[in-house]
């Protein structure tokens, strides 16, 4: 059974970083990461820009898209998407088709500023 690790944090808090401890902190994070890449668990792992570059596409028809990843508290998140994009745009516009065959779904678009891949996951 595959998981999702989905890090939250206080987002102040890690813009408060220095240069260095940001450093210090991915260098530990790497050593996990690369830890259980050796064990075959770490599938693809990703850093998500800030908050304040996200956007969300939800409302009827081709939806709506609202700054922020402002979901209603009744909504989870349940999967995720890694898509490379030239523009921001072009992610809005996959999300859309996402949309066209799930339209009760609510999509948050979030830029990664960090992407490591890991081994590819069996039993897809």
């Amino acid at each position: 059974m595959f998981y999702a690790i989905l890090a939250y944090h206080v987002e102040s808090a890690i813009k408060a970083l220095t240069p260095q401890e940001d450093a210090a902190l991915m260098a530990d994070l790497l050593k996990i990461g690369t830890r259980l890449h050796e064990k075959g668990t770490l599938g693809p792992s990703a850093r998500l820009g800030a908050t304040q570059d996200a956007c969300t596409l939800r409302g009827p028809g081709d939806g709506m898209v609202i700054d922020g990843p402002f979901a209603e508290t009744k909504e989870q998140l349940l999967g995720l998407y890694v898509v490379d994009c030239a523009t921001r745009e072009d992610a809005i516009a996959i999300a859309r088709d996402l949309r066209r065959v799930n339209p009760t779904a609510v999509y948050e678009i979030r830029p990664i500023l960090l992407f490591k891949p890991g081994v590819p996951l069996a039993g897809q």
